[in-house]
């Protein structure tokens, strides 16, 4: 009433004031025009002051109604809040007791406390007469606090009181019921990145319940799992490929005392992929499929893994060593990235936040459509190289198996015909090749150098089939069958698809990152940056080349630096991305090229050719120079495939071996130089690097070949 009274005082003079106005509007009109209006009740609009009678009794009667009705509002709104609040309260109440994490809780005045000495991590059962503390945390049970106060607690709270009547400490006899185990509390603790794990005891306790008609029979539950992984990791690697590892090397050489987490979803410690397609095929080793160990050109034996397991912290120790390290945590995926929130969750739910973090996921292997649709007989014969695995499963296929048929005319699907010819020739393999060009990279070659490297593979002891369209696969008879567009059937026993490289991409969603339209990938600037605090490096970046525009590469050597640049730049130094990336491939012993920049068959092409020596080989090259590397990498290295003293000579090729031994092949756009293959000639990548730099107009590209001496003998 108090409110009505001062809300009268307030709107009355304003009323008053709007009746009079309107009176003497209605006199101004009459006079102007000349006639009267229709006179109005008094009744009906009265310019008295208050109290002066019935002029103002409707006023007051419909002021008074409105005052009313608002009360009644506000009452019966008021009082459905409290009936919905109090059933919220009954059903919270009325909810198996869950666990959380104990911290100290600060004791309301009046308020009566009752200690319990137990584990860090209680588990509390469901009577509600029982509180479970810590002796250090000193929580709090209060008998006069309401079971409003209990049941609206945030899930991180630290300690969880129930009400009670005759709160009691609790014996420590048994096992929680069964039913406490879906709140854990690891999960918890992870959603705290500031806070470290600590290690974790058991607690058993023992309950009865007399207030509740129903009771849960206690049942034993397994112990929680120790924490495996920190919730928090100041620099995050996504991928555990090349390009991961090279950024992990950089960020610890620029910090020292950095703790490095890499998040991997293959069960592998961080490995090179080119010796998968190249040099473990050539082993002598038989035990290799288990070791992973191979011969490089200059006869030095290493591993595939960049360092062995005694180099990296286990990740349950990251937070602990004193100097910082790098973990690696294998078989986990992250399936979504919170931008704003520095945190990334996993495919168990798991959640980790970071300070900066690296995307470096690579690609998956692409797969033709016919395949995918020809059911499950031919995609469990078929492989899509990529992994570890895919090496260990394609060379138990190749001695188990007496046909295999490569789909793809590319690096890899080279390789892979001249590694498994190689293998023919000692068993009854074999081995088939088939593609849409009309040569062996016929997408990167000139279309007569394309020509000769086919007259190559088949040196090997490779069907080629070019000009192969695939039009459908089946499985009949025990075999996949091929059909091509030219009505051409290929019968085989495996299927390898080589047709190229999706890059994963599949956070750009959740992140909120731009993948580019046109070559796939995360758009990055050329620190590699895609946010504030995100870095993107290897197969999945597309960055912008300042020579050569916007690029995405697909290689070894562009893994190494973009991954030790975007370490760098993670650790503050801003550099752009400026290198030329090489990338390399070898076709036996007598064959190996390398090559920088766009190397695109649609381009103009000269080539300057001059005839090869003794020294001219991949493997003589590396025995030159002492080492098996053959890309820019400072931290890790491959080599050629090793080849057997008994290699038979390839077939004649007319007017082609001699004048192909060796040469530069310049790549144009514009008149400018654009991409460089060096064939047959080595350790001279600075100089092309240079050339492609410069971005100058050559007249006479015989000149700028000599710069690679390609005419010593």
């Amino acid at each position: 009433m108090w409110t009505c009274k001062n809300l009268w005082k307030k709107l009355a003079p304003l009323a008053r004031s709007s009746s009079t106005l309107c009176r003497q509007n209605a006199r101004g009109v009459v006079l102007n025009n000349d006639r009267r209006l229709p006179l109005v009740p008094q009744a009906h609009m009265s310019s008295g002051t208050p109290g002066s009678g019935g002029d103002n009794n409707l006023y007051y009667l419909l002021v008074g109604a409105t005052c009313v009705g608002g009360g009644f509002y506000a009452y019966r709104t008021i009082k459905g809040d409290k009936e919905r609040y109090q059933e919220r309260i009954n059903e919270i109440a009325s909810r198996p007791n869950k666990v959380v994490p104990e911290q100290p809780i600060t004791e309301a005045p009046g308020e009566q406390a009752a200690e319990t000495p137990q584990a860090p991590e209680p588990v509390v059962g469901p009577a509600p007469e029982e509180s479970v503390g810590t002796p250090d945390a000193d929580p709090v049970v209060d008998s006069a606090r309401s079971v409003s106060e209990e049941a609206v607690e945030q899930p991180s709270e630290p300690t969880l009181s129930e009400p009670s009547v005759e709160p009691s400490p609790v014996e420590v006899t048994e096992e929680p019921p069964a039913s406490v185990v879906e709140s854990e509390p690891t999960p918890v603790a992870e959603s705290l990145p500031a806070e470290t794990a600590e290690p974790q005891t058991e607690t058993e306790s023992e309950t009865e319940s007399a207030a509740e008609p129903a009771t849960v029979a206690p049942a034993e539950v397994p112990a929680p799992t120790p924490v495996e992984f920190p919730s928090h990791a100041p620099y995050l690697l996504i991928g555990g490929g090349t390009a991961s590892f090279a950024a992990a090397r950089s960020i610890r050489a620029r910090d020292p005392g950095a703790r490095v987490l890499i998040i991997t979803d293959e069960p592998d410690l961080p490995y090179m992929r080119p010796p998968l397609s190249k040099e473990l095929w050539f082993s002598d080793d038989p035990s290799v499929v288990d070791t992973l160990r191979f011969k490089q050109w200059n006869g030095k034996e290493r591993s595939i893994y960049f360092q062995p397991p005694s180099f990296y912290v286990s990740p349950q120790d990251l937070e602990k060593v004193e100097n910082g390290g790098v973990a690696v945590l294998t078989g986990k995926k992250v399936v979504h990235m919170d931008v704003r929130g520095n945190k990334v969750t996993l495919s168990d739910n798991t959640e980790i936040s970071y300070d900066k973090c690296l995307i470096a996921t690579g690609g998956v292997p692409r797969n033709l459509q016919v395949i995918e649709r020809a059911g499950e007989e031919v995609t469990k014969r078929t492989t899509l190289f990529r992994k570890v695995e895919d090496f260990k499963a394609l060379d138990k296929v190749s001695r188990d198996t007496k046909s295999i048929t490569i789909i793809g005319g590319g690096f890899l699907g080279s390789e892979l015909a001249c590694a498994l010819g190689r293998r023919s020739a000692d068993s009854d393999l074999e081995v088939i090749q088939m593609f849409p060009e009309k040569g062996n990279m016929g997408k990167v070659l000139p279309e007569y150098l394309s020509n000769w490297t086919t007259a190559k593979v088949k040196s090997e002891g490779v069907t080629i089939i070019t000009e192969a369209l695939v039009k459908a696969v089946s499985f009949k008879d025990g075999k996949v069958e091929i059909k091509l567009k030219d009505g051409r059937v290929v019968k085989t026993d495996h299927i390898v698809a080589a047709v190229g490289l999706e890059p994963s991409v599949e956070l750009a969603k959740s992140a909120g990152l731009e993948v580019d339209s046109d070559f796939g990938g995360f758009r990055v600037n050329a620190e590699l940056q895609a946010r504030s605090n995100i870095w993107v490096a290897g197969d999945a970046a597309c960055f912008y080349d300042i020579r050569l525009g916007r690029r995405r590469v697909e290689h070894h050597d562009h893994a190494v630096v973009s991954g030790r640049l975007a370490g760098e730049n993670m650790t503050g130094a801003n550099k752009p991305y400026w290198h030329q990336s090489m990338f390399w491939s070898d076709l036996g012993p007598d064959v190996g090229y390398e090559a920088i920049g766009i190397v695109d068959s649609s381009l103009p092409t000269v080539g300057v050719f001059a005839k090869a020596t003794a020294k001219d080989t991949p493997k003589a090259a590396t025995e030159k120079s002492g080492t098996g590397i053959r890309s820019e990498s400072e931290t890790e290295g491959t080599a050629s495939s090793p080849v057997a003293s008994s290699t038979p000579e390839p077939p004649p090729v007319p007017e082609q071996k001699d004048n192909y031994g060796k040469g530069v092949i310049f790549y144009l756009r514009d008149k400018v130089v654009v991409g460089i293959i060096l064939w047959n000639v080595f350790n001279r990548m600075p100089v092309a690097r240079k050339i492609i730099k410069d971005g100058e107009e050559h007249a006479d590209l015989n000149e700028v070949a000599k710069l690679f001496n390609i005419h010593e003998d």
